[in-house]
């Protein structure tokens, strides 16, 4: 048997404000849990390991609201590893950003009249560095007004020294594999930057253009000719061939021939090519291939010569033409203008809306550009990465992006890996004088008087090794033993192509080393979370003005609010909408819950060990068992990174039963007895026990602030991940409250329909409760539906008809004075209309021979019975319509 708690004249309750004030509270917690240590890995520990790294994001942004749901999936997970045992460690860093960082930089730069030449490459890169020194520390600000408990001792950045070493050390090892190698080949080019970007780094756009109809060849029809279609005339200048499809009757006469090209005065030949499409346009077209993607391919196969004639600012240079030096917009005017004097412009379509290229970074639109560049060759690292997934080395989440990961893996194109910039990774080949090329790695030196390669690595080199190198690859280290593979990578689905298989590919490829041993990949698990949309759906953007600062909603509302907004909508590959309507929502959660309490702890709820279950009310052992199930129900959707789920599990378990429900029966069971009463001090400071801990992983201020003065406990940081119960559940005392809930609803309504202040209380006689196994319930009915005892001579005026699961009780209520009997008349025709329907449904499908013949029984005996209940309503709602004259 349970005691009271001795009386205390300082109530728990007094420890908490009057109300949550996020702001009052979230700095001086999480400095407290850093300066604890919680967040802190220990390899040396025998507790089982779990890993996340973070995606570093660039040092020279901010976190945007993509930012903010990967931080609190990954928080949310090991904070839950940590509570169940685990030695956790989220290692956080940044990416330097090669394009972003030496961008800013010049544009600083720029303002003062000055450009980085003017400085020299050290002198730039030392710039930079005084420059990430000062701005780099805003996305660790913003990490931990979020509440993001990662180990600050282990931060990294992609070029650190160690991580260098990681990089040089790699570079080296593929390039005596032969796996690295220099080539010219057609690259996305940026002219104001003057270097060639990655896929990721180029974003479409739909664009006005024109399509320029062309006749090349002969102006007399009667001699060879051939009219092509195309939106960029300036790079006719480039054309080696005109190409048409192999079976095109049109022009199968002119295959193999030449063709006279109009600017040029060449004769460039026509080739045929299962690429082109005959049915679009003319059926021909003329091939570019220094500056066009699939020209470029054509080229290969056809061997044609691959003249550039841009140079690096995109102006046009060596085509032997009167354009040279002119800008390539400019010479598309130009030339079209010329074309059109010699009456070769046979047609313009204006506007064309057409999807073009642009650089994320400086905007302007991308040219496809033949360049001499450093490779890597993808073939057998692509293999490995799709292999992994197919052996089960490396599982996705959702299942249903496997499909998009084979198709980019087993289609990978060689990885161009070098940029024209000073800010990065050097790329570590030098050149001797006497024409000698040979890779140093980090422990070598180059000999004297030989010269290292100008271009950096591409970002995601670097990125690419960041599960190990942080760790401290290529040497061996306890962090690797005990943290390798790690266990899981959040990130959104938008970059599984560019980043995700990068690390896949070294992962598989540095497998088997002194310092990996037998990880196979570096992560085991890949879950892929959507991308944070707009309350509309709308994707988020500058251009539309409906991005959301999560430091805003911070500020605004907590970071549990911004937490378990986030969380709450995070399903496995789907998209988010997120507005500030579920902010407020979530906002409304965390103050229920510290509302609820905080009246708890008023009314004495201590976390004690439980009576027996005999000695517990139908009330206490519905909501254990309620506890029991969300508990079960939340690590499932944990294990599945169904986020989403938990959230819900646990918001209307908190909400609609501990709160609603819960609570208000306490109130009833505090007013009995001192056993009775302590017993619910203790299940009521056990559920919310649980219920805080099962919700701190999501949302960790409230939950820490409520849990500590609820339990006298160190922190929920580290305290311990409710276990399963081993008791088995009433399924008769769930039963039974199931009843109550649903009578004293129907109460309640009766009751609104009437008009009734819901503080009015109303004497009432309740009949065949004994027949409905609440005998019990009694006392919780009459204080949940405000129904006072019946006195002598009560006379009913009113009554309302309750159907349970073993018995019609009816509550017979004494409204004199207070009814309306003109509501009570509509709400009863209502419901008649609404029993009716069930009747004329259920009597037409059991009238179906068909269906009858083909439905299981157990659906049959099911629509049976909904039929019976709706001919029982209806008979009571016609008979107390005669009662009130409705006849």
């Amino acid at each position: 048997m349970v005691t009271s708690a001795p009386e205390n004249p300082q109530n728990p309750a007094d420890a908490l404000p009057k109300s949550w004030d996020p702001s009052a509270v979230e700095a001086e917690l999480y400095q407290g849990w850093v300066d604890a240590g919680y967040f802190s890995a220990d390899p040396a520990s025998d507790k089982p390991g779990y890993s996340i790294v973070l995606p570093p994001p660039n040092v020279t942004g901010s976190l945007h609201m993509g930012h903010a749901l990967d931080h609190t999936l990954m928080d949310a997970l090991t904070r839950r590893k940590r509570m169940q045992g685990y030695e956790t460690l989220w290692l956080p860093g940044m990416d330097h950003a090669g394009i972003a960082t030496q961008t800013v930089v010049e544009k600083q730069l720029a303002a003062d009249g000055k450009a980085k030449e003017d400085f020299g490459r050290e002198l730039f890169i030392d710039k930079v560095w005084d420059w990430k020194r000062e701005s780099g520390g805003t996305i660790q600000g913003q990490m931990r007004r979020i509440g993001d408990g990662v180990d600050w001792s282990r931060d990294r950045f992609t070029m650190d020294e160690g991580l260098s070493r990681a990089v040089q050390t790699v570079f080296k090892r593929m390039y005596d594999d032969g796996l690295i190698y220099r080539a010219e080949r057609l690259v996305n080019w940026s002219p104001v930057l003057q270097t060639a970007i990655s896929d990721i780094e180029v974003k479409f756009e739909e664009v006005e253009g024109e399509l320029v109809s062309l006749r090349y060849g002969s102006l007399n029809d009667d001699e060879p000719h051939v009219i092509v279609a195309t939106t960029r005339v300036e790079t006719m200048l480039g054309d080696t061939a005109v190409a048409v499809h192999p079976e095109d009757e049109r022009y199968k006469h002119l295959v193999g021939t030449t063709i006279h090209h109009p600017i040029t005065e060449r004769q460039i030949p026509v080739i045929a090519d299962d690429y082109v499409d005959p049915t679009f346009g003319t059926g021909a077209v003329k091939i570019t291939p220094a500056h066009d993607p699939n020209d470029f391919e054509m080229g290969l196969r056809h061997n044609l010569p691959m003249p550039t004639i841009m140079d690096k600012a995109g102006k046009i240079a060596d085509s032997g033409t009167r354009f040279d030096g002119m800008d390539r917009f400019e010479a598309r005017v130009k030339i079209r203008e010329a074309l059109a004097e010699q009456g070769r412009v046979v047609a313009e379509k204006r506007p064309y809306l057409h999807s073009v290229g642009h650089s994320e970074r400086s905007g302007e639109t991308i040219e496809p550009r033949l360049s001499m560049q450093w490779w890597v060759k993808v073939e057998t690292l692509a293999k490995a990465a799709g292999d992994a997934v197919r052996n089960g080395d490396m599982v996705i989440h959702p299942a249903s992006q496997e499909p998009r990961w084979f198709a980019w893996v087993d289609n990978m194109h060689d990885w161009c890996i070098s940029r024209q910039l000073w800010w990065g990774h050097r790329i570590p080949i030098w050149y001797g004088p006497d024409g000698q090329v040979e890779c140093f790695g980090p422990d070598e030196t180059a000999p004297e008087g030989w010269e290292q390669d100008p271009d950096v690595l591409d970002t995601w080199f670097s990125s690419g090794l960041w599960p190990f190198s942080t760790m401290g690859w290529p040497e061996k280290t306890a962090e690797l033993e005990k943290f390798y593979p790690t266990s899981v990578l959040v990130t959104g689905y938008d970059i599984l192509f560019f980043w995700v298989a990068r690390m896949m590919m070294f992962g598989t490829y540095v497998s088997g080393d002194d310092a990996i041993g037998d990880a196979k990949v570096p992560f085991t698990d890949l879950f892929l979370h959507g991308l944070v949309r707009d309350q509309f759906g709308k994707k988020m953007s500058k251009s539309r003005g409906n991005g959301i600062d999560p430091l805003d909603w911070v500020d605004r509302f907590g970071a549990d609010a911004l937490r378990f907004t986030l969380a709450r909508g995070a399903n496995p590959g789907s998209d988010l909408a997120v507005g500030e309507d579920h902010a407020q929502s979530s906002r409304n959660f965390a103050n229920k819950l510290f509302n609820a309490t905080k009246f708890a702890l008023m009314n004495g709820a201590v976390v004690a060990e439980l009576p027996a279950r005999g000695d517990l009310t139908d009330a206490d052992r519905w909501i254990l068992d309620r506890l029991e199930q969300v508990r079960a129900d939340v690590d499932e959707a944990f294990e599945k990174f169904e986020f989403s789920k938990a959230c819900e599990a646990l918001y209307h378990f908190a909400w609609d039963e501990v709160c609603d429900w819960y609570l208000e029966l306490a109130k009833v069971q505090f007013a009995e007895d001192a056993d009775r009463a302590a017993h619910t001090r203790a299940v009521l400071g056990t559920v919310l026990d649980a219920l805080l801990r099962l919700l701190h992983p999501v949302i960790p201020f409230v939950t820490e602030t409520l849990w500590k003065v609820l339990t006298g406990g160190e922190s929920l940081v580290v305290a311990a991940w409710p276990a399963a119960s081993t008791q088995t559940a009433d399924d008769d005392a769930a039963r039974r409250i199931e009843d109550m809930q649903k009578l004293v609803t129907e109460v309640r309504r009766f009751r609104s329909d009437q008009g009734l202040k819901p503080s009015q209380k109303v004497a009432a006689r309740i009949t065949e409760i004994d027949a409905a196994d609440l005998a019990a319930q009694v006392p919780a009915v009459r204080s949940l539906a405000r129904l006072t005892d019946p006195a002598e001579g009560f006379s009913a005026t009113a009554s309302v008809e309750v159907r349970l699961s073993r018995a019609t009780v009816t509550v017979e209520l004494d409204t004199s004075g207070t009814i309306d009997v003109a509501a009570e008349i509509a709400r009863l025709r209502k419901d008649l209309a609404v029993a009716e329907k069930e009747l004329a449904g259920t009597s037409a499908k059991l009238g179906n021979e068909a269906f009858l013949a083909k439905a299981p029984a157990p659906v049959v005996e099911k629509i049976t019975a909904r039929k019976q209940i709706a001919e029982e309503e209806i008979a009571r709602f016609t008979a107390r319509l005669a009662e009130l004259g409705q006849a």
